[in-house]
This record gives structure tokens, sequence and C-alpha cells, in this order.
């Protein structure tokens, strides 16, 4: 079958659903909208539409990217508005059903907003103000088609870019994607031609395409949202690219902590396969490719390519020295191409619209847009996609609704472990793979964690330097142990035990680090303590010289007491709360905190009641009365 037969019929099936031909409702089951209740939520739409005798479509769709709203339920009606409705619960959808699905009443009171958009258009999206800032080129199908029908993706002119590619020569698709600009979204930026030119250079009779999907940074979740929600765009791309570099065999390397991306993967890879788009002569061509998933065991090296080929091939995953760079000997000694996710997902748009349209979209040395993963303490957490220069400021207020609670902003992590702390006053650094490196960050993969007040940017830096020791593959000397002295020290620090030498000794290492460590993970491990060092530096002091966390965060230099004017003798939640017995009351009824036995686990801070908030965290020298910091001695019995 021929592709315009292919597409026609897939087009003709998918109108009936998106053109308003019959009532269609789409439910968000990525992994967000599962962990906020969507399944439940989907068995309540079927049961419901069953039992009323209704007519209407349900389709399990991705992620839309606002993972804060999950679960997500959108419902296209014939001749009337499409309606996006938010954090929908089993409970609700009787009244969706018999509200909107059957009758005229929208329910206006349970939505988001309505929905703009549609057809070929990637704008299928609620009308909220953070999407002005958005470009959704990675993430134009999420949410949108259902990724466990292929027809959805063709209909959206997918696999056309394939078909072009096939009378394209290999020559001329590279030149494409060089004209386009494209640089790898796995981290490090470079130039996606000149990886695909070296591949196709190489003379070999077997070449393999890897996709790197062994996404393990902290708070970063962009490439398993995209093989959950739109898995045929990345084996589009998958195969563009064997048919530029003259390979006939690709692999998905991915985690096995990614089971519902695995298993959406692998649907639409059999789905491909019955369509004609993988295998042997490939829409009647003489291009033969096929895909195959190789699970990962979730070290977080493997995501450095040299050491993902050696756990592909079931050795230990450590890097090797470059060169020889897998495009001219990676997997089996062979020709590898390595690219990320999200790389591979940009080439059918690239092939389809050209790479001088690509490159109208972001900056001159950075085309494109950038997606990112938005955690931490944010009001609106989930995914964005922007043109590369926005700046973080439009990321963390306009499109992430600024800290929790109006908390003041601290600090923004960016670019994974491996990235870099940004203060405030940073906050209108273009996001760029340039500009970020100047600013002592990276892109990375994209991950981005928003800190407030109540973080400790010391503990911060500690956190992430612990990850990457443990990570570590121990391979070189520097990372193996560079990251474990850097560790002692920030312990240290957090414990009240730091130095002003141990200060110094700490920058000292964490530059030498970086500066001989063999591959990634290690030269980049020392961004955090690095710029935490740089811009948060009376943070340090304050734990050093004077032994306080200002964020009150590092137990060893925090205390909690009870203020005495504002806590309620009749209440006993903090008593009750206790798990170590260090709260009591005293014989006017008032509560102590016992600081000897005292764990400092936050307990009755957090059962306090808000109206009387009388627990709080201060520094253990402090100028609480000292009959007020520890249990009075038990009055003798004998006369």
């Amino acid at each position: 079958m021929s592709f315009e037969q292919i597409s026609r019929q897939a087009v003709s099936n998918w109108e009936a659903l998106y053109k308003g031909r019959v009532i269609h409702i789409l439910i968000g089951t990525a992994t967000c909208g599962r962990a906020a209740g969507s399944m439940d939520v989907l068995g309540a739409f079927r049961r419901e539409i069953e039992g009323l005798g209704a007519t209407a479509a349900i389709s399990e769709v991705g992620c839309m990217g606002l993972c804060s709203h999950e679960p997500l339920v959108t419902i296209i009606k014939p001749y009337d508005f499409t309606i996006c409705y938010h954090q929908v619960t089993p409970q609700m959808v009787p009244r969706l059903v018999q509200g909107y699905v059957v009758g005229d009443d929208p329910c206006l009171e349970l939505a988001l907003g309505t929905v703009t958009g549609g057809g070929h258009e990637p704008a299928f999206i609620p009308e909220l103000e953070r999407f002005v800032h958005e470009k959704r080129l990675l993430l134009r199908n999420s949410g949108y088609t259902s990724p466990l029908e292929i027809d959805h993706y063709l209909a959206c002119e997918g696999y056309k870019a394939l078909a072009k590619a096939l009378t394209m020569a290999p020559g001329a698709l590279i030149e494409e994607v060089e004209r386009s600009g494209l640089r790898g979204r796995g981290g490090a930026g470079f130039p996606t031609a000149a990886k695909w030119r070296s591949c196709y250079k190489a003379k070999s009779d077997v070449k393999y395409v890897v996709c790197n999907a062994d996404e393990g940074d902290p708070g970063a979740f962009m490439d398993r949202v995209l093989l959950e929600s739109d898995p045929h765009a990345v084996i589009e791309g998958m195969a563009i690219a064997g048919c530029a570099v003259g390979s006939q065999k690709g692999f998905v390397y991915i985690r096995e902590e990614y089971p519902l991306a695995i298993s959406r993967l692998q649907t639409a890879l059999t789905q491909a396969g019955n369509k004609g788009l993988l295998g042997q002569k490939i829409l009647g061509s003489d291009f033969n490719f096929d895909i195959e998933i190789v699970k990962g065991a979730g070290a977080f090296v493997s995501g450095e390519e040299t050491a993902m080929t050696a756990a592909m091939e079931g050795k230990r995953s450590w890097p090797e020295h470059r060169p020889p760079y897998p495009a001219e000997a990676g997997l089996w000694q062979r020709p590898t191409l390595v690219n990320n996710v999200k790389t591979l997902a940009y080439i059918p748009l690239i092939v389809n619209n050209g790479g001088q349209w690509f490159k109208g979209t972001g900056t001159k040395k950075s085309p494109g847009t950038a997606l990112f993963a938005l955690a931490g303490k944010l009001t609106n957490t989930g995914l964005a996609e922007v043109p590369m220069g926005t700046t973080l400021r439009t990321l963390v207020y306009d499109i992430g609704g600024g800290t929790r609670r109006n908390k003041q902003f601290k600090g923004i992590q960016i670019g994974g472990p491996s990235g870099g702390c940004l203060p405030e006053a940073l906050l209108d650094t273009p996001v760029d793979f340039d500009s970020l490196k100047e600013a002592g960050a990276i892109m990375g993969s994209g991950g981005i964690i928003v800190m407030d007040e109540d973080n400790c940017m010391v503990d911060t830096a500690k956190f992430f330097t612990d990850f990457s020791q443990q990570e570590s593959c121990g391979k070189c000397t520097p990372c193996r142990i560079g990251t474990f002295h850097m560790l002692d020290i920030l312990q240290d620090i957090t414990k009240g035990m730091g130095t002003l030498k141990g200060l110094k000794m700490l920058e000292e290492i964490a530059s030498d680090v970086g500066a001989g460590s063999l591959c990634g993970l290690g030269k980049m491990a020392p961004n955090p303590v690095l710029t935490t060092l740089r811009y948060y530096k009376e943070e340090y002091k304050a734990h050093v010289l004077e032994k306080r966390c200002p964020a009150r965060v590092c137990k060893e230099l925090t205390a909690y007491y009870i203020l005495p004017e504002k806590c309620e003798r009749g209440c006993d939640h903090c008593v009750l709360a206790c798990p170590a017995e260090a709260v009591f009351s005293d014989e006017k009824g008032m509560k102590v905190v016992d600081q000897s036995k005292c764990t400092k686990c936050g307990s009755c801070e957090l059962v306090c009641p808000v109206e009387y908030n009388a627990v709080i965290r201060l520094s253990p020298v402090s100028l609480v009365p000292e009959n007020r910091r520890t249990r009075p001695e038990t009055p003798s019995k004998e006369p």
C-alpha cells in the first residue's frame, strides 16, 4: 500500500473523531495523569457512557504539559465548544456526561478552559495565558492524539517526512538538518548534522542508530512524556536518520523505570510495522529498517553515549576515551549514530518544513525550541516548550506561576544534577546553550527545579553532589575520589563543622574534578558546588562562621521551639505527633521541646494548627530562655 493510501484512510478515521462528527472524549493517561487517578476516571467514563446508552468515542491521550492540573479530560462535541476539564475525579464524571456529553450544560465550574486550534494546527490547547509564551513543536500532538492509535499520528502528517526522505539522497537529508542548525537536545548541544555526516562517511557494511532515552536527571521527565504521548514522532525520526546514514537497525535504550513509555513505544513499533512503515522495503522502497527496545538498569552514567553502548553490549557502563567517537566505532565497534529522544522527534518537522523554517524559531546559535520539565516549588509544575532565547523569568513566573504560597524565590537549578544553581538576579538570562554556560549552568536535558526561601543552598549542593558521587562509575580518579571529598566537606559544613580552609579546599577540588574527569558526568558534577559558592557565598559563611543555617534546613544547625505567647494550652497536637516524646507540657500547661530528645523531624511544626503557628525553627544558639529549651527535672517525691 502506498503512503497516500495509508494516509487517506487514517485521515478519514481521524476526522470522524476530531472534526465533530461524533462526541469525542480525550483522557490524559500518561504517567502524571495516572498518578493523579486518570485510570479511575477513564473507567468511570466508560461505565457512565455505557449505562446511559450514549454514543461517544473515548481516546487515551498523553500529557498536555499541565501536570499539576491532572487528571485532564477534553470533550469535543459536534457544533459546540471543545472544553478541557481539570482535576477530574470519578465522582465528577456523571455530572460531565449528563451535563455536556448528553445535555447542553458545559459544566463551566469544572472547566479549565475552552480549547483553541485543531486540525493539523499544533495549538490544540486550553485558552490559558501561559500558552502565549510557548511554541509547541515537540508537544504538538501531546494530549491531543492517541499514542495507541497510529491513524491519529498519520492524520497529522505523520510519516509524511519519512515518505519524502525515501526520495532524497542521504547527503541532501544531512544538508537539510545542517541548514536547520539543530543542536543535540541531550545536553551537550553538539551540532546534529556533524554527527550524521561523520556516521554517513564511516566505512562499514553495518551501521546502527541509537535513541538515547536513558533520562536519569532528578526532576526531568521530558523524554518519558514524549515517548508516552507521541512515540511515532521518535520512531519516524529514527527511520529518517537510518535512511540518511545508511543504517538498517535502530535501538531505543530506555531505563526500565519507564514501564508505560516502554509499553506505548512497543505498541507503536508493532503498528508501524503492520502498516509497512518499518521492516523490509518500507513503502515499496529498497530501504529496510527495524527498531528494537533495549531496557537499561537505571545507572545515570549510562546516559553517556560510550557507557550506553557498553551497557547494550552487556558490559559494565564505563565511559571510554574519545576518539574514536561512536559515529566512527560505537556499538559492537560499528559506526553508531546516537541521538536523544527530543533531537530525533524534531527530524520529521525539519524534513517536512525545511531547515530554514526551523531556524526561524529561537536564536541564531541555538535555533528551535527548548522543552523543560518544571519541578520544585512552582505553582504550576509540568512541561513547557518555549522558543530558545526565552528568559528564565518567563519560565518561572509567566508559565510556572511563580513560587507556591508567595514564598520568596531563592534559586533555580537548571541542567540536571550536573547543572548550576542561579539566583534571582539572573532570571533574565536567556535560555540557550551559550547564555546558560556563561552564567555557570548548562542547558542539560531540560530539567528545572525551582527553590524558595525554605531551601538551603548548601544542602542543595550536598544533595546533587551526593547523587553524582553515588552515580559515579568509579573509572577515573578525579570523579571517584573528588566527588567523595566534595561531599565530605559539604556534610561537615551542614553539621556546623565547616571551616574557611575547608571552603577554599572545596572550590579547589571542584575545579580539579571538572578539569580532570573522563566523561560529562564527572566534568559537570562540580557545577552545583561552584555555582552555589559563586552566587550564595554568604550562606556558606553563615554555616561556617556563625554555625547557623539561614533557611533552617540543616538539622544540626536548627532547633525547634514553641512560642509561649502563641501556644494554645489545651491543644496537644505537637505532644501526640512527636515520635521521640520530646514535647511536653510544663507546670503551667505550656508546651516545651526537650532539645536533648528532639530528633528534629519537624512533626510538631507540621501539626501545629495554622491559627496558632506556635512552632518555630531557629539556630540552637538563640535568645529563647533557658527554661524553655529543656524539660525541667522531675521533683523528688521524698520529703
